[in-house]
């Protein structure tokens, strides 16, 4: 079982990523499409005439404000690129199908009551903002449908305990659902090579981390990259066997991943 995220950011290949899994499935994988729409959000966005707009916590996490617009955005453009992924696999012979964490409660977690951000070098609780994390995943419903043959392609938003539409962030909901399904690798693909020691140089790939040393490589990630180092780390504390970040620029992304270009985290 191969839980692979694709990444939301400009420049990754989506009809790379589809011939690649479908080669990897007709070969007799069990492959379960994890996706964001970070790039599609922030164009709509400013389309629509309300601009992205992001939060830094105490901690240093980087994360987008989402209220109540922002989250129907979000929804319009995971749904477009949710819908762009299962017509590119189904195209290439994958019964692909197009899942929110939304349906039949398949990603669940809490909203969070408030929200800490440093503004102007001030911390400052935001109350109105629509984020949370994953907490439960319906691994039987995902285990019904590749049984049967399908291929889920999952994405954002989740559902809170009260019923609400949640932002949550897809690399660490991938790291729950490949815990969930007892993955024997996540695969995190992004528009970069790995986790590099000096951003944006890609000739400072960081080959392997042991899981002791995760926490060090945390800090060393710049941007989103902490949120990908962070579910590698979860994912492992919850039995998968290895996680790999790697580039969805290239052909045969998942291949190349699997054979362990990238940052190995193990």
């Amino acid at each position: 079982m191969i839980v692979v995220k694709i990444g939301g950011s400009r420049g990754v290949d989506l009809a790379a990523v589809a011939e690649d899994a479908a080669s990897l499935i007709a070969g007799g994988h069990r492959i379960v499409l994890v996706h964001g729409a970070s790039h599609e959000t922030n164009q709509l966005s400013e389309s629509l005439g309300h601009p992205p707009r992001f939060i830094t916590s105490p901690s240093g996490h980087t994360s987008r404000r989402t209220d109540a617009r922002t989250l129907e955005i979000f929804q319009m453009a995971c749904g477009l690129m949710n819908q762009r992924l299962v017509a590119l696999l189904l195209a290439r012979g994958v019964r692909a199908v197009g899942l929110s964490g939304l349906d039949g409660r398949l990603w669940q977690g809490e909203r969070k009551a408030a929200v800490r951000a440093v503004e102007d070098g001030r911390t400052v609780i935001i109350r109105d903002d629509y984020t949370g994390s994953v907490e439960r995943v319906d691994a039987t419903l995902l285990r019904m449908l590749l049984d049967a043959g399908y291929t889920p392609v999952l994405s954002p938003p989740a559902i809170s305990t009260a019923g609400e539409a949640i932002n949550v962030d897809a690399d660490r909901a991938a790291a729950a659902t490949a815990a969930a399904l007892g993955a024997s690798s996540l695969l995190l693909l992004s528009n970069v090579r790995g986790l590099l020691r000096q951003f944006p140089d890609e000739s400072t790939l960081v080959p392997v981390v042991r899981r002791s040393a995760i926490e060090e490589f945390v800090g060393l990630a710049e941007g989103r990259m902490k949120k990908k180092v962070l579910g590698a780390g979860e994912a492992l504390d919850q039995g998968v066997g290895r996680v790999i970040i790697g580039d969805a620029r290239r052909r045969g992304p998942i291949s190349a991943a699997l054979a362990g270009e990238g940052t190995v985290f193990e």
